[in-house]
């Protein structure tokens, strides 16, 4: 390679650093590199075959999934996007400090959604929007205490079932913090202290109109987070599989956040714009503590992975509007968990394991999976909405997993959107048909059965969800190419069915194809 000022070393996950242990792990050493970038381009399609389920809309009038126009007995919607990301660092000389970023660009842009002038006579794709997204931007040092991170940063932990940094090549979000974050190894665990700016403003412009002030900072939403764990990395793990040991790692972590006063009128949707003045403000007291466990276990051939969240949180004033109070504070209290596990042989070539899931409910109508601002108090029959109906039900209860938590591909992923007021079960096994000296070719299946946890909060007034069936076939190079073929059936379960019409659910199907070139 061709070295010109600064040396461009192509490696993957350099720039991710999204756990506190990752943190300062690439640095200390002089590397041989001075500027490092990694990433992936991917592009994915799909075909989604009657995810609305033939069961009809709900009581308030909603279908489960979009429906294709122009046909009245139309069953398919197709979709294809793509996304170039790069993780980008920058080391200083001597390899004690870096300073890191991720761009996206044409992130989940659909092929096809610019044509120029009139459709059909169209030869070129416009540019349009925010092509270019930079996520995140933050700086590491090494300290003689410990590594300091400084910036926007990727925020993950455990299994991703809470926090969730959005690597994997299929996500579709992610997790990122303004924050400061120190590290310290101590005692054969690392030590972490963070302090997240989470949310600030309203803004006004300095005189010079080049910075932002902030002139209601009795509404900034603080957070500060303690964590300990003891980690590997891959390679540590790889290196005690094959001398045959086993690997126990473990971490907890307790998370705060406060917001003491409010002003709606900044992300409120208003039919009128509102003056921002002294009005607007008005007491929030929001109070939310997460806990988080996570452990794994492995060793040559298997490892069992677990992770158990608790959240709970008060708002002493949950009205969204000045000068209209309630009397009673909003409260909450969710649990959720995860369990992975897998055991084959230690070459690899075949897996075979049990994973399994809860998140807890709320007696609330709808999951609560989205339940936006300002948006209807659900009914029954319904499959989404808020579950706190200030002034009569002033909790909300259902644990959400993060969405880029990936469990199955149609009914958490499609329709409902993530897992919340459910649990599930899960056995899986994969394996290679063919190997190659340029790569592998590995065939997948699982199967996920689901259950509400409320029995009212599904839209059939009945726990069972459904069965879903997921075979999959991939090909992936050793230089970092991936071609994936995916197929979903969802069989319906009573939970889903549309006892007001009196129609049951009928199965849907999902077809998709993706490439991943990584570097």
């Amino acid at each position: 390679m061709r070295r010109v000022g600064m040396v461009l070393l192509l490696v993957a996950s350099s720039a991710r650093a999204t756990g506190f242990a990752d943190h300062g792990r690439d640095l200390g050493a002089k590397p041989e590199e001075e500027v490092r970038l990694d990433g992936y381009f991917r592009v994915r399609a799909d075909a989604l075959y009657n995810l609305d389920l033939d069961r009809g809309p709900t009581p308030s009038g909603e279908l489960f999934y979009p429906v294709p126009l122009g046909s009245s007995k139309g069953q398919t919607l197709t979709r294809a996007d793509m996304r170039l990301r790069t993780d980008l660092s920058i080391y200083a000389p001597g390899g004690m400090m870096a300073v890191k970023a991720r761009l996206d660009a044409l992130d989940n842009v659909a092929l096809g959604s610019a044509p120029e002038g009139i459709p059909s006579a169209s030869s070129t794709q416009r540019t349009e929007g925010e092509t270019v997204s930079v996520k995140r931007v933050w700086g590491e040092a090494l300290t003689p205490f410990g590594a300091l991170a400084v910036g926007r940063m990727g925020s993950h932990w455990g299994l991703g079932v809470l926090a969730n940094a959005g690597d994997c090549l299929d996500c579709d979000s992610g997790d990122a913090a303004d924050r400061i974050a120190f590290v310290t190894p101590l005692l054969g665990h690392f030590w972490a202290i963070a302090y997240d700016l989470s949310a600030t403003g309203p803004f006004v412009p300095d005189r010079a109109g080049r910075r932002s002030i902030d002139f209601a900072p009795s509404a900034a939403v603080h957070s500060v987070t303690f964590a300990v764990l003891a980690s590997r990395t891959d390679a540590a793990r790889t290196r005690r599989a094959t001398a045959g040991k086993h690997t126990l790692e473990y971490g907890a972590y307790a998370s705060h956040r406060w917001q003491d006063k409010d002003v709606p009128a900044t992300y409120l949707p208003v039919a009128q714009p509102v003056a921002v003045n002294d009005a607007q403000v008005m007491s929030r007291g929001y109070r939310a503590t997460a806990a988080d466990l996570w452990t794994r276990v492995s060793g040559r051939g298997y490892r069992v992975e677990a992770e158990l969240a608790f959240l709970t949180a008060r708002v002493d004033q949950p009205s969204l509007i000045p000068g209209v109070l309630f009397r009673d504070a909003a409260t909450s209290r969710q649990l959720g968990g995860a369990l992975e596990s897998e055991v084959g042989d230690a070459a690899g070539t075949y897996r075979l394991g049990l994973d399994g899931g809860y998140a807890s409910g709320d007696s609330a109508p709808g999951f609560g999976a989205f339940p936006g601002v300002n948006r209807p108090a659900p009914v029954p029959g319904d499959l989404d909405g808020p579950q706190a109906r200030p002034p009569y039900d002033l909790t909300v209860n259902n644990f959400r997993f993060h969405p880029d938590y990936r469990v199955d591909r149609i009914l958490f992923r499609e329709i409902i959107g993530t897992v919340t007021d459910a649990v599930y079960v899960k056995p899986h096994l994969r394996g290679d048909l063919f190997r190659f000296a340029s790569g592998r070719l590995e065939a997948s299946l699982f199967a996920v059965m689901s259950w509400a946890v409320n029995a009212e909060s599904a839209p059939g007034r009945k726990r069972p969800l459904g069965v879903e069936l997921d075979p999959g076939l991939s090909y992936q190079s050793s230089d970092g190419f991936v071609l994936a073929l995916e197929q979903a059936t969802l069989l319906p379960g009573a939970g889903l069915h549309n006892p007001e019409l009196g129609l049951k659910a009928k199965p849907a199907q999902l077809w998709r194809a993706s490439a991943a070139f990584t570097f």
